[in-house]
């Protein structure tokens, strides 16, 4: 490991990575944690290795109080739980100001306080001296730190005090310094800061505070990561985020970005071993938590992260998939994604093919795609339905069989003036040379049609209880066609280990679910034949690069 030494102290190839998702990424509009959320995000990134989790503001509110006394009782390997608080107020001594109580009662390891690092905030905003600023500062850490707490010290809207008045705003950081902070944090609390003045202002910190230094940026320029990046290369060893930047207004450095830039760009060491290949997994668990749809294009964890879709691209990735990736998906947890569009070449579908273990025939190849761009003139789209997609090509090749022939299917909607419509489903199938005729209600048609056709299933398929549905999207293809529109349906479903999408266009929404969902099954079914025969699962990765 290599290691050089500077004013703040030795410099190591290891760069802190502390994680306030549970406070400042819960003040994003839209996202209210429940204390069993906050308890279970923070358990992942322990288990992903981050060094620190702040875990709430406890003079806030009740629920961060109770987060606290929860989470001593799991027991974590990595992290430490921070909890986050404010300087003593002007007029209060320590010992006596509610909020540093309150820390002291959440009985965390590490404590970290905000502070005032713009003079003008001092005046306009705390309504006091800026030699009492000092002193609220100094009083705070000294207080915390003799009750035996690692203070860290956020010195907010640093940035933006640093370039009104440098010297006051480095008197600020020398105080914490001086009553015994473990760390100091230079805040772009506004996120409206360039990278140069970031490199430009973090540099002057580090030759004037013997301490290891952080950064913590806001987003509201877009420059949150870059940013966080240029403080690590001016010498800061501790980077502040939340995770898929979550935060107020545009958000914060977003943590699933700025790690793997750190680790896989700049050489340094911030997870636990083995670990950044969960990073995707972590990324979408924390959206579900936040009942969040996933961003498509994030860097490194989105679903697009790594999906290809022009011929020329695929071609060329054919034969070395560093052509257009420009790090492997499996690094971080994800996925290469081969799209099927109008769009597509032959290189698309053959890699498709290569996936599916089939033969490379450039006939066929071309007959799949003739057909695949008149269904998508028709309006069906493939891109995020690859199972309907994976269905198409093995009835080309013959690797495909029907595992039930529908008779017929019906749907009703009882609404009357006094009470909420009820949708009732009738499905009639033949299954294995059995009749199944079944109803079923729902809370609308498609739920009732989803319901009856699985009584009609499940019996001679109980796998099929192992998938559930996840997603059900409609999207109207002609709509100048009016109430005659097309209409497509993307329906995405999973199970234990995989995740699929498919679709069905039509002039009825009902029978454009009835394609996505039967698609859906066929897929289920098909892929537990698969890998009963111990045939290639799809999304093998045939082709090999090197990423240096």
């Amino acid at each position: 490991m290599t290691q050089k030494t500077t004013k703040s102290g030795p410099i190591t190839r290891k760069i802190e990575v502390y994680d306030t998702t549970l406070r400042d990424g819960a003040q994003a509009e839209g996202i209210a944690f429940s204390l069993e959320d906050k308890l279970l995000i923070a358990a992942r990134l322990d288990e992903l290795g981050f060094d620190y989790i702040e875990g709430g503001f406890p003079h806030s509110n009740a629920k961060d109080e109770d987060f606290f006394r929860e989470i001593r009782k799991i027991k974590l390997q990595n992290a430490e739980i921070a909890a986050f608080g404010v300087t003593r107020k002007k007029n209060l001594k320590p010992e006596d100001d509610p909020c540093l109580t309150a820390l002291l009662k959440a009985r965390t390891p590490v404590v970290t306080i905000v502070g005032k690092a713009w003079d003008m905030q001092v005046k306009k905003v705390l309504h006091t001296s800026l030699e009492q600023n000092l002193r609220m500062v100094t009083d705070t850490i000294s207080y915390l730190k003799h009750k035996g707490r690692v203070v860290f010290f956020d010195a907010e809207h640093y940035f933006d005090g640093y370039k009104d008045n440098p010297n006051y705003a480095l008197k600020v950081l020398q105080a914490a310094a001086d009553a015994g902070a473990a760390r100091v944090i230079l805040c772009d609390t506004r996120g409206g800061c360039l990278g140069q003045e970031i490199s430009d202002i973090v540099a002057e910190a580090v030759r004037h505070i013997i301490l290891p230094l952080g950064i913590h940026t806001h987003n509201d320029c877009g420059l949150a990561v870059s940013n966080t990046l240029s403080a690590v290369q001016s010498g800061v060893v501790h980077v502040q985020g939340t995770v898929n930047g979550f935060g107020e207004r545009c958000g914060n450095a977003d943590l699933c970005t700025v790690i793997p830039n750190l680790v896989l760009k700049m050489g340094y060491d911030c997870l636990a071993k083995n670990s950044l290949s969960k990073l995707t997994e972590t990324s979408r668990y924390v959206y579900e938590m936040a009942n969040l749809n996933l961003p498509l294009n994030q860097p490194y964890v989105g679903a697009s992260s790594f999906a290809h879709k022009g011929g020329m691209h695929v071609h060329a990735m054919r034969k070395s998939t560093a052509c257009y990736e420009h790090v492997n998906p499996e690094t971080v947890g994800n996925t290469r994604k081969i799209l099927i569009s109008e769009l597509s070449g032959a290189s698309n579908l053959l890699a498709q093919s290569e996936k599916l273990a089939l033969i490379n025939d450039e006939k066929l190849t071309r007959r799949i795609l003739r057909h695949v761009q008149d269904l998508e003139n028709q309006g069906y789209q493939f891109e995020i339905a690859d199972a309907s997609f994976d269905l198409i090509v093995r009835r080309f090749l013959r690797h495909y069989r029907k595992f039930f022939e529908l008779d017929h299917y019906r749907t009703v909607i009882l609404k009357t003036h006094a009470t909420d419509p009820v949708a009732e489903a009738t499905v009639k199938l033949k299954v294995n040379g059995c009749i199944e005729h079944h109803v079923a209600e729902g809370d609308g048609p498609v739920n009732a049609l989803d319901t009856a056709l699985r009584r009609a299933l499940e019996p001679h398929y109980p796998v099929i209880k192992e998938m559930q549905l996840v997603d059900y999207r409609v999207r109207v293809v002609n709509p100048r066609a009016a109430t005659a529109a097309r209409v497509r349906v993307i329906i995405e479903s999973r199970d234990r280990r995989r995740h699929w999408g498919t679709v069905g266009v039509s002039e009825n929404i009902i029978d454009a679910s009835w394609q996505a969902l039967t698609d859906s099954i066929e897929y289920k079914l098909l892929a537990e034949e698969d890998k009963k025969h111990h045939r290639p699962a799809k999304g093998q990765t045939l082709v090999t690069a090197d990423y240096n």
